[in-house]
Protein backbone atom coordinates (compact mmCIF):
# COMPACT_ATOMS: atom_id res chain seq x y z
CA UNK A 1 0.00 0.00 0.00
CA UNK A 2 1.78 3.18 -0.85
CA UNK A 3 3.21 5.22 1.84
CA UNK A 4 1.50 9.18 2.15
CA UNK A 5 3.65 11.90 2.85
CA UNK A 6 2.42 12.46 6.29
CA UNK A 7 3.55 8.77 7.60
CA UNK A 8 6.77 7.95 8.67
CA UNK A 9 9.22 6.48 6.19
CA UNK A 10 12.08 3.75 6.58
CA UNK A 11 15.41 4.78 5.92
CA UNK A 12 16.66 2.93 3.08
CA UNK A 13 13.07 0.70 2.41
CA UNK A 14 13.37 2.35 -1.15
CA UNK A 15 15.71 2.88 -3.60
CA UNK A 16 14.83 5.88 -4.96
CA UNK A 17 15.40 5.50 -8.61
CA UNK A 18 14.13 8.94 -9.78
CA UNK A 19 17.12 10.60 -7.62
CA UNK A 20 19.03 8.61 -9.59
CA UNK A 21 17.95 9.46 -12.84
CA UNK A 22 18.15 12.87 -11.72
CA UNK A 23 21.89 13.12 -11.02
CA UNK A 24 22.17 12.42 -14.99
CA UNK A 25 20.31 15.72 -15.49
CA UNK A 26 22.33 17.24 -13.52
CA UNK A 27 25.26 16.09 -14.40
CA UNK A 28 24.52 17.12 -18.28
CA UNK A 29 24.05 20.67 -16.83
CA UNK A 30 27.72 20.99 -15.73
CA UNK A 31 28.26 20.13 -19.21
CA UNK A 32 26.47 22.65 -20.91
CA UNK A 33 28.06 25.25 -18.75
CA UNK A 34 31.33 24.00 -19.74
CA UNK A 35 30.72 24.27 -23.62
CA UNK A 36 31.22 27.98 -22.66
CA UNK A 37 34.67 26.98 -22.69
CA UNK A 38 35.30 24.94 -26.07
CA UNK A 39 32.60 27.54 -28.05
CA UNK A 40 31.65 24.95 -31.33
CA UNK A 41 29.53 28.24 -32.34
CA UNK A 42 30.88 30.74 -35.23
CA UNK A 43 27.61 32.88 -34.81
CA UNK A 44 28.05 35.81 -32.26
CA UNK A 45 24.51 36.13 -31.30
CA UNK A 46 24.37 32.52 -30.67
CA UNK A 47 27.26 32.07 -28.86
CA UNK A 48 26.03 35.27 -26.74
CA UNK A 49 22.15 33.12 -26.35
CA UNK A 50 23.92 30.08 -25.30
CA UNK A 51 26.58 31.82 -23.01
CA UNK A 52 23.26 33.44 -21.28
CA UNK A 53 21.48 29.93 -21.22
CA UNK A 54 23.63 27.99 -19.59
CA UNK A 55 25.90 30.45 -17.50
CA UNK A 56 24.23 28.82 -14.18
CA UNK A 57 23.49 25.63 -15.53
CA UNK A 58 26.78 24.50 -13.91
CA UNK A 59 26.29 26.01 -10.95
CA UNK A 60 22.62 23.93 -10.40
CA UNK A 61 24.11 21.27 -11.08
CA UNK A 62 26.47 20.91 -8.34
CA UNK A 63 24.40 22.61 -5.88
CA UNK A 64 22.07 19.73 -6.64
CA UNK A 65 24.65 16.77 -6.40
CA UNK A 66 25.76 18.63 -2.70
CA UNK A 67 21.83 18.61 -1.20
CA UNK A 68 21.55 15.26 -2.65
CA UNK A 69 24.29 13.93 -0.90
CA UNK A 70 23.03 14.68 2.39
CA UNK A 71 19.70 13.77 1.61
CA UNK A 72 21.17 10.03 0.43
CA UNK A 73 23.72 9.20 2.53
CA UNK A 74 20.97 10.53 5.68
CA UNK A 75 18.56 8.16 3.83
CA UNK A 76 20.93 4.99 3.68
CA UNK A 77 22.39 5.71 6.87
CA UNK A 78 23.12 2.29 8.98
CA UNK A 79 22.33 2.60 12.50
CA UNK A 80 25.38 -0.35 13.78
CA UNK A 81 27.91 1.01 11.17
CA UNK A 82 31.33 1.94 12.45
CA UNK A 83 32.80 5.26 10.88
CA UNK A 84 35.90 3.43 9.47
CA UNK A 85 33.49 1.71 7.67
CA UNK A 86 31.39 4.05 6.31
CA UNK A 87 34.71 6.34 5.65
CA UNK A 88 35.49 3.67 3.71
CA UNK A 89 32.93 2.86 1.47
CA UNK A 90 32.86 6.71 0.49
CA UNK A 91 36.47 7.52 -0.13
CA UNK A 92 36.47 4.10 -2.32
CA UNK A 93 33.58 5.57 -4.35
CA UNK A 94 35.33 9.29 -4.40
CA UNK A 95 38.70 8.36 -4.71
CA UNK A 96 39.91 5.54 -7.73
CA UNK A 97 37.72 7.79 -10.40
CA UNK A 98 39.18 10.76 -9.50
CA UNK A 99 43.16 9.25 -9.35
CA UNK A 100 42.55 7.98 -12.85
CA UNK A 101 40.94 11.07 -14.26
CA UNK A 102 43.77 12.62 -12.52
CA UNK A 103 45.89 10.92 -14.68
CA UNK A 104 43.86 11.46 -17.81
CA UNK A 105 44.46 15.10 -17.58
CA UNK A 106 48.05 15.50 -16.91
CA UNK A 107 48.46 13.75 -20.05
CA UNK A 108 45.87 14.92 -22.30
CA UNK A 109 44.71 18.91 -21.11
CA UNK A 110 46.95 19.89 -18.33
CA UNK A 111 50.35 18.86 -19.41
CA UNK A 112 51.88 21.90 -17.95
CA UNK A 113 50.51 22.20 -14.49
CA UNK A 114 53.12 22.85 -11.73
CA UNK A 115 53.74 20.62 -8.54
CA UNK A 116 52.04 22.99 -6.14
CA UNK A 117 48.70 22.64 -8.08
CA UNK A 118 48.87 18.73 -8.81
CA UNK A 119 49.95 17.60 -5.20
CA UNK A 120 46.46 19.76 -3.23
CA UNK A 121 44.22 18.28 -6.48
CA UNK A 122 45.19 14.96 -5.71
CA UNK A 123 44.59 15.35 -2.06
CA UNK A 124 41.11 16.54 -2.90
CA UNK A 125 42.32 19.53 -0.93
CA UNK A 126 42.05 22.88 -3.58
CA UNK A 127 39.43 24.17 -3.28
CA UNK A 128 40.07 25.50 0.30
CA UNK A 129 42.57 28.39 -0.92
CA UNK A 130 41.29 31.50 -2.90
CA UNK A 131 43.89 30.93 -5.92
CA UNK A 132 42.35 30.08 -9.34
CA UNK A 133 44.94 28.62 -10.62
CA UNK A 134 44.78 25.96 -8.12
CA UNK A 135 41.30 25.88 -7.79
CA UNK A 136 40.71 24.55 -11.16
CA UNK A 137 44.21 22.95 -11.44
CA UNK A 138 44.57 19.77 -13.65
CA UNK A 139 40.73 18.44 -13.87
CA UNK A 140 38.91 21.51 -13.33
CA UNK A 141 35.53 19.72 -12.44
CA UNK A 142 37.64 18.24 -9.62
CA UNK A 143 37.61 21.21 -7.61
CA UNK A 144 33.82 20.09 -6.17
CA UNK A 145 35.46 16.86 -4.87
CA UNK A 146 37.18 18.66 -1.79
CA UNK A 147 34.06 20.09 -0.56
CA UNK A 148 32.73 16.36 -1.26
CA UNK A 149 35.41 14.79 1.10
CA UNK A 150 34.63 17.46 4.08
CA UNK A 151 30.78 16.45 3.63
CA UNK A 152 31.92 12.72 3.98
CA UNK A 153 33.85 13.06 7.04
CA UNK A 154 31.74 15.34 8.55
CA UNK A 155 28.56 13.52 8.07
CA UNK A 156 28.76 11.00 11.06
CA UNK A 157 29.05 14.25 13.60
CA UNK A 158 26.12 16.30 11.37
CA UNK A 159 23.87 13.56 11.02
CA UNK A 160 23.98 13.18 14.86
CA UNK A 161 23.56 16.92 15.29
CA UNK A 162 20.41 16.76 13.16
CA UNK A 163 18.98 13.81 15.16
CA UNK A 164 18.84 15.86 18.28
CA UNK A 165 16.43 18.13 16.47
CA UNK A 166 13.31 18.05 17.49
CA UNK A 167 11.41 16.80 14.61
CA UNK A 168 8.63 19.39 15.16
CA UNK A 169 11.61 21.70 14.66
CA UNK A 170 13.29 20.37 11.07
CA UNK A 171 11.33 22.59 9.44
CA UNK A 172 12.79 26.15 10.80
CA UNK A 173 16.46 24.81 10.82
CA UNK A 174 15.75 23.73 7.06
CA UNK A 175 14.21 27.75 5.87
CA UNK A 176 17.68 28.82 8.60
CA UNK A 177 19.70 27.31 6.54
CA UNK A 178 18.89 28.10 3.71
CA UNK A 179 18.68 31.91 5.14
CA UNK A 180 22.59 31.61 5.72
CA UNK A 181 22.83 30.18 1.81
CA UNK A 182 20.75 33.31 0.89
CA UNK A 183 22.75 34.99 3.69
CA UNK A 184 26.66 33.85 2.43
CA UNK A 185 25.87 35.44 -1.27
CA UNK A 186 24.56 38.82 0.37
CA UNK A 187 27.97 38.82 2.66
CA UNK A 188 30.22 38.13 -0.73
CA UNK A 189 28.00 40.51 -3.05
CA UNK A 190 28.29 43.76 -0.07
CA UNK A 191 31.50 42.63 1.89
CA UNK A 192 34.08 40.79 -0.20
CA UNK A 193 34.29 43.69 -2.84
CA UNK A 194 37.56 43.92 -3.21
CA UNK A 195 40.18 41.16 -4.72
CA UNK A 196 41.44 39.97 -8.01
CA UNK A 197 38.62 39.63 -10.88
CA UNK A 198 37.96 36.44 -11.97
CA UNK A 199 40.78 35.61 -14.93
CA UNK A 200 38.24 33.86 -16.79
CA UNK A 201 36.15 37.17 -17.60
CA UNK A 202 32.93 35.55 -15.45
CA UNK A 203 31.29 39.23 -13.78
CA UNK A 204 31.98 38.61 -10.09
CA UNK A 205 35.14 39.20 -7.79
CA UNK A 206 37.81 35.80 -7.13
CA UNK A 207 37.19 36.40 -3.25
CA UNK A 208 33.49 36.17 -4.05
CA UNK A 209 33.01 33.27 -6.39
CA UNK A 210 35.39 31.23 -3.81
CA UNK A 211 33.75 31.90 -0.93
CA UNK A 212 30.10 31.72 -2.12
CA UNK A 213 30.62 28.74 -4.71
CA UNK A 214 33.73 26.51 -3.61
CA UNK A 215 34.78 27.24 0.10
CA UNK A 216 34.05 23.78 1.42
CA UNK A 217 33.01 25.00 4.51
CA UNK A 218 30.19 27.15 3.01
CA UNK A 219 28.87 24.55 0.23
CA UNK A 220 28.49 22.18 3.32
CA UNK A 221 25.52 24.08 3.94
CA UNK A 222 23.53 22.78 0.76
CA UNK A 223 24.88 19.32 2.23
CA UNK A 224 23.50 19.68 5.82
CA UNK A 225 20.29 20.86 3.97
CA UNK A 226 19.71 17.38 2.54
CA UNK A 227 20.67 16.12 5.56
CA UNK A 228 17.60 18.00 7.26
CA UNK A 229 15.07 17.16 4.69
CA UNK A 230 15.91 13.59 4.28
CA UNK A 231 14.63 13.93 8.27
CA UNK A 232 11.76 15.47 7.36
CA UNK A 233 10.88 12.89 4.71
CA UNK A 234 11.82 10.61 7.22
CA UNK A 235 9.29 11.97 9.89
CA UNK A 236 6.38 12.14 7.58
CA UNK A 237 6.83 15.65 7.80
CA UNK A 238 7.37 16.39 4.24
CA UNK A 239 4.78 19.29 2.78
CA UNK A 240 2.71 18.24 -0.04
CA UNK A 241 4.67 19.49 -2.98
CA UNK A 242 5.32 17.29 -6.00
CA UNK A 243 7.96 17.52 -9.03
CA UNK A 244 5.75 19.44 -11.00
CA UNK A 245 5.22 22.35 -8.96
CA UNK A 246 8.98 22.35 -7.76
CA UNK A 247 10.08 22.27 -11.69
CA UNK A 248 8.36 25.23 -12.32
CA UNK A 249 9.40 27.00 -9.63
CA UNK A 250 13.01 26.02 -10.57
CA UNK A 251 12.34 27.07 -13.50
CA UNK A 252 11.10 30.40 -12.48
CA UNK A 253 14.31 30.71 -10.40
CA UNK A 254 16.76 29.74 -13.09
CA UNK A 255 15.50 32.27 -14.87
CA UNK A 256 15.50 35.06 -12.08
CA UNK A 257 18.88 33.62 -11.53
CA UNK A 258 20.20 35.52 -15.07
CA UNK A 259 18.89 38.78 -13.99
CA UNK A 260 20.64 38.87 -10.56
CA UNK A 261 24.10 40.04 -9.90
CA UNK A 262 26.27 37.15 -10.94
CA UNK A 263 27.07 36.06 -7.34
CA UNK A 264 23.76 35.26 -6.19
CA UNK A 265 23.36 32.62 -9.53
CA UNK A 266 26.22 30.31 -7.97
CA UNK A 267 23.34 28.82 -5.02
CA UNK A 268 21.13 31.50 -3.86
CA UNK A 269 18.85 32.11 -6.29
CA UNK A 270 18.07 28.29 -7.33
CA UNK A 271 18.58 26.66 -3.67
CA UNK A 272 14.66 26.92 -2.85
CA UNK A 273 13.89 24.89 -5.96
CA UNK A 274 16.30 22.36 -5.67
CA UNK A 275 15.54 21.99 -1.94
CA UNK A 276 11.94 21.18 -3.32
CA UNK A 277 12.67 18.85 -5.63
CA UNK A 278 14.96 16.28 -3.99
CA UNK A 279 11.98 15.21 -1.46
CA UNK A 280 9.95 15.61 -4.05
CA UNK A 281 10.90 12.92 -5.78
CA UNK A 282 12.18 10.45 -3.34
CA UNK A 283 8.63 11.01 -1.58
CA UNK A 284 7.16 10.30 -5.19
CA UNK A 285 9.64 6.84 -5.26
CA UNK A 286 8.01 6.25 -2.02
CA UNK A 287 4.47 6.47 -2.36
CA UNK A 288 4.99 4.07 -6.05
CA UNK A 289 4.52 7.17 -8.39
CA UNK A 290 5.64 7.57 -11.82
CA UNK A 291 8.06 10.04 -12.67
CA UNK A 292 9.87 8.96 -15.84
CA UNK A 293 13.27 8.79 -14.52
CA UNK A 294 13.11 5.03 -12.69
CA UNK A 295 13.42 3.48 -16.15
CA UNK A 296 16.32 1.02 -16.48
CA UNK A 297 18.17 3.82 -18.74
CA UNK A 298 17.24 6.87 -16.79
CA UNK A 299 19.37 4.71 -13.84
CA UNK A 300 22.38 3.49 -15.99
CA UNK A 301 23.18 7.23 -16.52
CA UNK A 302 22.42 8.26 -13.27
CA UNK A 303 25.21 5.25 -12.10
CA UNK A 304 27.57 6.61 -14.89
CA UNK A 305 26.85 10.61 -13.65
CA UNK A 306 29.77 10.43 -11.31
CA UNK A 307 32.09 9.16 -13.85
CA UNK A 308 30.45 11.34 -16.56
CA UNK A 309 30.85 14.52 -14.23
CA UNK A 310 34.99 13.63 -13.82
CA UNK A 311 35.63 13.24 -17.32
CA UNK A 312 33.25 15.24 -19.20
CA UNK A 313 36.01 18.45 -19.19
CA UNK A 314 38.88 16.49 -20.29
CA UNK A 315 37.04 15.02 -22.93
CA UNK A 316 35.38 18.83 -24.21
CA UNK A 317 39.02 20.31 -23.73
CA UNK A 318 40.64 17.59 -25.88
CA UNK A 319 38.57 17.27 -28.43
CA UNK A 320 38.24 20.74 -28.99
CA UNK A 321 42.14 21.14 -29.44
CA UNK A 322 42.00 18.44 -31.74
CA UNK A 323 39.01 19.66 -34.22
CA UNK A 324 40.49 23.22 -34.60
CA UNK A 325 39.06 25.83 -36.41
CA UNK A 326 38.98 28.54 -33.66
CA UNK A 327 36.45 30.56 -35.55
CA UNK A 328 33.28 27.94 -34.89
CA UNK A 329 31.16 26.10 -36.84
CA UNK A 330 27.36 26.90 -38.12
CA UNK A 331 25.01 26.22 -35.39
CA UNK A 332 23.80 23.05 -36.55
CA UNK A 333 27.26 21.72 -36.91
CA UNK A 334 28.23 23.18 -33.31
CA UNK A 335 25.17 21.72 -31.68
CA UNK A 336 26.21 17.98 -33.52
CA UNK A 337 29.69 18.38 -31.97
CA UNK A 338 28.08 19.23 -28.68
CA UNK A 339 25.76 16.18 -28.70
CA UNK A 340 29.02 14.11 -29.88
CA UNK A 341 30.58 15.38 -26.83
CA UNK A 342 28.18 14.46 -24.44
CA UNK A 343 27.65 11.15 -25.82
CA UNK A 344 31.48 10.51 -25.61
CA UNK A 345 31.52 11.41 -22.03
CA UNK A 346 29.22 9.18 -21.40
CA UNK A 347 30.81 6.37 -23.62
CA UNK A 348 33.73 7.01 -21.04
CA UNK A 349 32.52 6.93 -18.31
CA UNK A 350 30.64 4.22 -18.50
CA UNK A 351 34.43 2.56 -19.50
CA UNK A 352 35.37 3.86 -16.38
CA UNK A 353 32.24 3.13 -13.80
CA UNK A 354 32.38 -0.70 -15.25
CA UNK A 355 36.51 -0.54 -15.27
CA UNK A 356 37.43 1.31 -12.35
CA UNK A 357 34.49 2.30 -9.92
CA UNK A 358 32.34 -0.85 -9.36
CA UNK A 359 35.39 -3.14 -9.24
CA UNK A 360 36.79 -0.82 -6.75
CA UNK A 361 33.67 -0.73 -4.78
CA UNK A 362 33.35 -4.52 -4.76
CA UNK A 363 36.54 -4.83 -4.01
CA UNK A 364 37.47 -2.67 -1.35
CA UNK A 365 34.21 -0.86 0.44
CA UNK A 366 33.83 -3.84 2.57
CA UNK A 367 36.57 -4.90 4.98
CA UNK A 368 37.58 -8.90 3.52
CA UNK A 369 36.00 -10.41 6.29
CA UNK A 370 32.50 -8.89 5.47
CA UNK A 371 32.82 -9.98 1.96
CA UNK A 372 33.47 -13.44 2.73
CA UNK A 373 30.46 -13.37 4.75
CA UNK A 374 27.99 -11.90 1.82
CA UNK A 375 30.05 -14.74 -0.34
CA UNK A 376 29.30 -17.38 2.11
CA UNK A 377 25.54 -16.48 2.36
CA UNK A 378 25.13 -16.31 -1.30
CA UNK A 379 26.07 -20.17 -1.20
CA UNK A 380 23.30 -21.14 1.45
CA UNK A 381 19.83 -21.84 0.36
CA UNK A 382 18.54 -19.58 3.25
CA UNK A 383 19.39 -16.26 0.86
CA UNK A 384 15.91 -15.12 1.29
CA UNK A 385 16.56 -14.46 5.26
CA UNK A 386 16.23 -10.91 5.85
CA UNK A 387 20.56 -11.54 7.54
CA UNK A 388 21.28 -12.84 3.94
CA UNK A 389 19.89 -10.40 1.98
CA UNK A 390 21.49 -7.59 3.96
CA UNK A 391 24.39 -9.42 3.72
CA UNK A 392 24.32 -9.49 -0.11
CA UNK A 393 22.33 -6.30 -1.26
CA UNK A 394 24.12 -2.99 -1.71
CA UNK A 395 23.62 -0.29 0.55
CA UNK A 396 20.66 1.96 -0.50
CA UNK A 397 22.67 4.84 -1.03
CA UNK A 398 25.37 3.18 -3.19
CA UNK A 399 23.49 3.53 -6.56
CA UNK A 400 21.77 6.56 -5.97
CA UNK A 401 23.98 8.61 -3.37
CA UNK A 402 27.13 10.94 -3.90
CA UNK A 403 28.08 12.28 -7.31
Amino acid sequence: MPRTTDSPAVPGSSRLPTLTGMRFIAAALVFLHHGIWVNVFADGDVVSFYHDLFINAGHVGVSFFFLLSGFVLTWSARKKDTFGRYLRRRLVKLYPNHVVTFVAALLLIATSTQLYQAIPNLFMVQSWFPVYDLLFSVNPPSWSLACEALFYLAFPLLLRWANRIPVVKLWWWAVGVIAAVIGAAVFAQTVLTGGPAMPDGQPVGLYQFWFVYALPPVRALDFFLGILLARIVINGKWIRVGILPATLLFVACYALAGQLPYVYGLNAATIIPIALLVPAAAVADINGRRTGLQGRFAIWLGEISYAFYLVHAIVLIWCRAQLGNPQGWSTPAGLALLLAGMVLSALVAWALYALVERPAMRRWSKPRADRARAGAATQTTTTTAPEAKAAMDPEPGELAATR
